[in-house]
């Protein structure tokens, strides 16, 4: 079987915020996945997502199936850009499709489906413009976060505010930064966990990882922050997260958060996977926060990997499966 393996990677550009590109992945993490396939006998050819001429180079180059980790460029539906193309084209791709990748990458309706499916979600507000007026039913702390991104952008310590004078600052940053709304919602005081759902065959839920920040309160950060993700594990920072996966978790919290996260995942539409990351409040209520159906495959430091290999699975193991799930998928329609 040829596979095309299409991404964006990394790259810095003293014109754009800092965190512009930290959705795109890293030369590691694209060699592992290629290394991974090629383990596994697949011919694989790397495709940049960024080329101007990319509907011309499937064309051309005609390929049984692509392995798809590109974030897209530029839009509103950024994340559904490739998937658009390839469907365009009937080529076969791994992970969910334009509907669900466009739905996933707005965190407020994303929110408002999870709501209509009794999923929970922390109470929020969308702000279009800095002077709108704040519902009085939200209660501080409150966090902001640009509503169309991911990998932590536009989020620090500081965008988690304790009164109106720091909410409304911290809207208007990231409305005139990311050039977009701002999400407010509720900050949840609890446990940080996310849940991996891998479809093999059928549908799978990994163990649930827990993310403990305690020993990062000296940095300032306590949450999942850009620089958290960005810098994770960096002594000097003092952004040294603790993993535990299983989460600590007892037995029927942990039946209550994995169904929550199968429940997104569905009510998303998802295919071949996801992860779901959850602040479990002191109450033991899983509320969830976003879903991310392109979720990172770095094979030392992304989530993902790390729940699959709590699960027994190898990182060759993992890709392939993708990759099964999704020619399964593909003869299933046909």
């Amino acid at each position: 079987m040829k596979v095309a393996l299409i991404y964006n990677q990394k790259k810095t550009d003293a014109t754009k915020p800092i965190d512009y590109f930290s959705e795109f992945d890293s030369p590691e993490t694209i060699n592992a996945i290629s290394l991974a396939l090629n383990n596994r006998g697949y011919k694989v050819d790397l495709v940049e997502a960024e080329q101007p001429n990319l509907v011309s180079y499937f064309r051309n180059n005609r390929v049984d199936m692509v392995f798809n980790i590109s974030e897209g460029v530029t839009g509103r539906l950024r994340e559904s850009q490739v998937p658009a193309i390839l469907d365009y084209l009937d080529i076969p791709y791994t992970g969910s499709n334009t509907f669900s990748l466009a739905l996933a990458l707005n965190k407020a309706v994303t929110k408002k489906l999870l709501q209509a499916e009794n999923i929970p979600t922390p109470p929020f507000q969308v702000f279009s413009k800095s002077n709108e007026e704040l519902r009085p039913d939200l209660k501080f702390p409150l966090i902001v976060k640009p509503n169309r991104e991911g990998s932590g952008k536009g989020i620090d310590c500081s965008n988690v505010a304790g009164g109106a004078d720091a909410l409304f600052k911290k809207i208007r940053q990231i409305i005139e930064t990311y050039k977009q709304e701002a999400l407010v919602e509720e900050f949840i005081d609890g446990k940080e966990l996310t849940v991996g759902i891998l479809e093999n065959g059928k549908i799978g839920i990994l163990p649930i990882l827990e993310i403990d920040f305690s020993s990062c309160k000296g940095s300032g950060e306590y949450f999942y922050s850009w620089r958290m993700k960005e810098y994770q594990g960096n002594t000097d920072m003092g952004l040294v997260p603790e993993f535990f996966c299983p989460a600590r978790l007892d037995k029927d919290t942990a039946e209550l958060v994995q169904e929550t996260a199968l429940k997104t995942h569905r009510a998303i539409g998802c295919f071949d996977m996801s992860r779901t990351d959850i602040r479990l409040s002191k109450e033991g209520v899983p509320y969830v926060l976003e879903i991310n159906p392109l979720p990172g495959l770095n094979p030392q430091e992304s989530n993902f990997p790390l729940m699959a290999y709590a699960a027994g699975m190898k990182y060759d193991d993992l890709i392939e499966a993708i990759l099964i799930n999704a020619s399964k998928r593909r003869l299933a329609i046909r």
